[in-house]
């Protein structure tokens, strides 16, 4: 079977746009791609966390220039026009864009909450796409490049207390299937990122035992595993997505009392 992407196995050089970097699996990734000789631009809504995280990059870039820093907020079409307007003007283009950025709050259905509800899909979803809105015409028109949304296994299917979460990483998925169609006939990359449980500040929320927890490191790893790989999915833990695909294909009547049993919600 032939490969869904193009792969990428050397990093040397390569623009690359990480946005979300500041924590989490986002800093861990530009330390990967630091060492890998990659050209990072770097985008989160903290300008004083990217300048440490840059600060951090310096000895690993000692061979190549400094991180381009372009603090902005991805659910503000102004904020991220901006930063890619200054992206454009610093290195004419890009090569690969990954969107790191999400959030994440536990909610059930007797306390949703209507403005934590908006924000979550306006940073999972929203600054998705509008990210997507401005890369996708120039990939398009040089024929090259790749694009990754970091999604989730939450999107697989419906779990307790992931109640918008899930909802926004689900929506996410459908998006980058059908951004797929669009780009590749082009020879774009377009890939999916679903993350299981990342211990970040925001998995922190969390009062449950979540299985087979990664490090960011772990995750960073993975994704640049993922990118010397052919595939359209960069999903990780192996041992614990697949249990979570299988959830999903699952009748309803056979799904709910096992999700149910296995979360004890």
């Amino acid at each position: 079977m032939s490969a869904l992407n193009p792969t990428i196995d050397d990093w040397r050089g390569l623009r690359v746009w990480l946005f979300g970097a500041s924590t989490g699996i986002g800093a861990a990734l530009a330390r990967e791609l630091a060492a890998r000789g990659a050209r990072l631009a770097l985008s989160a809504r903290s300008a004083d966390k990217l300048a440490a995280l840059a600060g951090e990059l310096g000895s690993k870039l000692a061979a190549g220039p400094a991180p381009l820093l372009l603090p902005c907020d991805a659910s503000k079409d102004d904020s991220l026009a901006a930063a890619w307007g200054s992206l454009l003007d610093a290195w004419g283009g890009v090569d690969v864009a990954i969107y790191l950025a999400g959030d994440y709050t536990p909610m059930r259905a007797d306390a949703i909450d209507m403005a934590v509800a908006r924000r979550l899909i306006d940073v999972n979803l929203v600054g998705a796409i509008a990210f997507t809105a401005l890369l996708a015409p120039q990939l398009k028109a040089q024929r090259a490049g790749q694009i990754a949304l970091t999604a989730s296994v939450a999107g697989y299917c419906g779990l307790p207390k992931s109640l918008v979460y899930g909802a926004s990483k689900a929506a996410l998925i459908n998006f980058c299937e059908t951004l797929y169609l669009d780009l590749s006939p082009y020879g774009v990359g377009v890939r999916v990122i679903n993350p299981g449980f990342v211990a970040t500040p925001l998995t922190a929320q969390n009062d449950f035992t979540m299985p087979a927890l990664q490090t960011p490191e772990q995750a960073a790893s993975a994704i640049v595993a993922g990118f010397a790989s052919g595939a359209f999915e960069i999903d990780f833990p192996r041992r614990f997505t697949r249990v979570m695909k299988t959830l999903a294909l699952l009748p309803y009547r056979l799904f709910f009392p096992l999700v149910r049993r296995f979360t004890g919600l």
